[in-house]
């Protein structure tokens, strides 16, 4: 009876030690498994799609699919997708639907995206956008000239 009691105990410990490293591998926080990550990226993806169909009829339905996106990429310590980060605003989180209740405007080499909402001003700096622009130009002109 006591060999069983024995036998038992360790079986179970054996058991939590295999629970325990699984929560380790997939329940922990800090760094995802890659299959994890891209699933919250396609997710995210799909959120912010929805938002700007739904902002017509919806609004607060969109401002809810960027809070549920936003707090996807914190959970799985990732950066929305570039296509979809000037959409929202970072200080009241309401999605951004330009020409409703944001405006964009191009002030001093910086783009200004005013949000409606909450009145708070993004200004975002566009000088990559320039120095690629200035670098295809050098390379035309030189390329010219070797002709």
């Amino acid at each position: 009876m006591v060999f069983v009691l024995i036998c038992a105990n360790h079986f179970n410990s054996i058991f939590e030690y295999y629970i325990r490293q699984l929560r380790r591998i997939f329940l922990s926080r800090g760094k995802r498994p890659k299959w994890m990550i891209e699933i919250a990226i396609e997710r995210m993806n799909i959120l912010f799609e929805r938002a700007e169909m739904e902002f017509i009829t919806h609004p607060e339905r969109s401002h809810r699919y960027v809070d549920l996106a936003r707090k996807l990429s914190t959970k799985y310590n990732t950066k929305i997708p570039e296509k979809w980060s000037r959409r929202y605003c970072r200080e009241c989180g309401k999605f951004l639907y330009y020409g409703h209740n944001s405006s964009v405007r191009l002030v001093d080499e910086k783009v200004n995206i005013f949000c409606g909402e909450c009145g708070h001003v993004m200004k975002i700096p566009y000088n990559k956008e320039k120095k690629i622009k200035r670098r295809a130009k050098y390379e035309s002109i030189k390329k010219r000239n070797d002709e």
